[in-house]
């Protein structure tokens, strides 16, 4: 664990929030505002969550993704509570950790599926159109390529992805220049995914290339 997660483990309550502007191209999609914060859980074990809504109202129908994650001490999921508020094919997904599994249920109109997902090594969970999540992937990312499993509780997939801590290197942000802490997410559907990071391991910035996708935090006033 590194000294900055450390540090996190001792604070309680929130810990970050923002908001994110997420576009194709130059033509915005989605905003997505989130807060992570941390408790105490009995005597001795902080638990992370993550809380999120993502909204994209370009297109109609419009759709609201709201993902709650939670994290334990490991760093590994405990539960999630998703909500997709998509009038065409609307879900909640709720997650559990079990004895090395993490147990997805999707309830739909009418339906309900279940699937389970080994929880062996370093485990994340992310989703296809919310962002936020990609902050817990830093917490692995090393300079030599370190290897995790990908849960997408939403589309029922999980993959095997590459990090890769590149360190500090300049980018552009809200279109100024800067050097930010460069981590790279090799595999799987994005094939490649740029994330950048403040010293304090804050988000700030997503690049996909192959989906043309840029994801910015907004300044804060």
């Amino acid at each position: 664990m590194s000294a900055w997660l450390l540090a996190l483990a001792a604070l309680q309550g929130v810990l970050d929030s923002g908001t994110f502007v997420v576009r194709a191209d130059t033509a915005e999609l989605a905003r997505e505002t989130f807060r992570l914060s941390s408790a105490r859980v009995g005597e001795a074990e902080t638990r992370w969550r993550l809380a999120s809504i993502a909204r994209y109202d370009r297109d109609r129908p419009a759709v609201t993704l709201a993902p709650t994650l939670e994290l334990g001490a490991d760093s590994q999921p405990v539960s999630l509570d998703y909500d997709a508020a998509d009038p065409r094919e609307p879900a909640r997904i709720l997650g559990q950790r079990g004895r090395g599994r993490l147990t997805i249920r999707t309830l739909g109109r009418g339906t309900e599926r279940a699937r389970e997902f080994p929880l062996a090594g370093r485990v994340v969970v992310l989703d296809d159109s919310v962002f936020a999540l990609y902050r817990f992937v830093a917490w692995y990312a090393r300079p030599e390529a370190t290897l995790v499993t990908g849960v997408f509780p939403r589309a029922g997939r999980r993959e095997s992805l590459t990090l890769q801590d590149d360190g500090v290197q300049p980018t552009i942000l809200n279109h100024a220049a800067t050097s930010l802490r460069h981590v790279t997410v090799a595999g799987g559907a994005s094939a490649l995914v740029h994330l950048w990071f403040d010293s304090a391991g804050r988000l700030l910035k997503i690049d996909i290339p192959s989906r043309r996708l840029t994801v910015e935090r907004m300044p804060t006033a």
